[in-house]
């Protein structure tokens, strides 16, 4: 176990440090001046050109790119253009928001993480009851009940599904507020009421999928002969497929899971969009359009953490389900 640990998290350092030169190269790919941003209209070249040095944008490549890093590790000094010093992990200064990145990633990342956590959650527990009832009875009524659900769930787009649930929940029946983040600390009644209709999107879309994978792999693990087995030595249905087929049948939902939650908290993009919550992924457009590049590089660097640390999970929740899968 402790190999294993060690061997991914030599991976997980290689795949960021990959994901930081790339982000690190857009930064001046792109062709965005970040001082233009950060001057009036009325700026002249010579103030350009000084502030240009105070960002230290005219030294060597290999020193900004140290310098990037030295700020993720131990912080470092932006200038006073920059708002002075910038503490570990320091990801910048958003030349749009005024601001350090990591104070515009605090304020953005709780909301993400309200929408994503109790969604995935939610389209998880749906998700694979559906597609056990289903496997269990095939062919039955509530099979094809479940196979429409399913079909339905995975044609209609999520700003679609947004959209109908805004319109009957909010503004013809108004049952609940307009969607807003509210800290859970502050008031958890109005945190779950602004935050309800989002979780309800995306465990709708998500369980339709969770469904069908999770029907067919356990329709196909019933006919193993280790159930067979099982069945044969007399062991009631209850532990054939709760200890036996579950566990065996569960193992690709897991993978599938871990790639969504890492990919929707790197920034659910849509869902934050359609329910006007200020989240990471909306941070993230908003900083492409407006051209923000340290905040589009900090963005990108998050997202990346959070694939890299859902398939890590992951690879150790194997060897928990999966009594064939050893970690070394």
């Amino acid at each position: 176990m402790l190999r294993f640990l060690l061997k991914r998290a030599l991976s997980a350092v290689l795949t960021l440090f990959t994901v930081s030169v790339l982000t690190f190269g857009m930064f001046f790919a792109l062709p965005r001046d970040p001082v233009s941003g950060m001057c009036p209209k009325n700026c002249d070249p010579q103030r350009l050109e000084r502030v240009r040095q105070e960002l230290g944008l005219r030294d060597p490549l290999v020193d900004q790119y140290a310098n990037y890093l030295k700020g993720i590790v131990v912080g470092r000094d932006l200038g006073g253009a920059q708002g002075g010093r910038c503490d570990a992990p320091c990801l910048g200064w958003s030349y749009v928001n005024n601001e350090a990145v990591t104070d515009t990633l605090a304020r953005v990342l709780p909301v993400t993480l309200s929408i994503v956590v109790p969604a995935a959650i939610g389209w998880l527990l749906l998700g694979v009851g559906l597609g056990m009832l289903s496997a269990l009875r095939p062919g039955s009524w509530w099979d094809r009940a479940a196979i429409g659900f399913t079909l339905t769930g995975a044609s209609v787009p999520l700003y679609v599904v947004g959209a109908v649930l805004l319109l009957v929940f909010v503004y013809t029946l108004h049952w609940l507020p307009v969607p807003a983040y509210t800290p859970l600390t502050t008031d958890p009644l109005r945190w779950a009421g602004g935050l309800v209709l989002a979780w309800c999107s995306l465990a709708f879309l998500y369980s339709a999928i969770y469904a069908r994978l999770f029907r067919a792999q356990l329709l196909e693990t019933l006919s193993e002969d280790f159930v067979r087995t099982a069945r044969a030595k007399g062991l009631s249905n209850t532990r054939v497929y709760g200890k036996h087929a579950l566990r065996a049948a569960i193992t690709p939902v897991v993978t599938v899971a871990g790639l969504d939650v890492g990919a929707a908290l790197g920034g659910a993009v849509i869902t934050e969009t359609t329910f006007g919550l200020p989240g990471l992924g909306r941070a993230a457009v908003d900083a492409v359009r407006a051209g923000d590049l340290p905040m589009i590089m900090a963005t990108v660097l998050v997202a990346a953490v959070f694939v890299v640390l859902a398939n890590l999970l992951v690879d150790l929740l194997y060897a928990a389900i999966d009594p064939r899968v050893r970690l070394g």
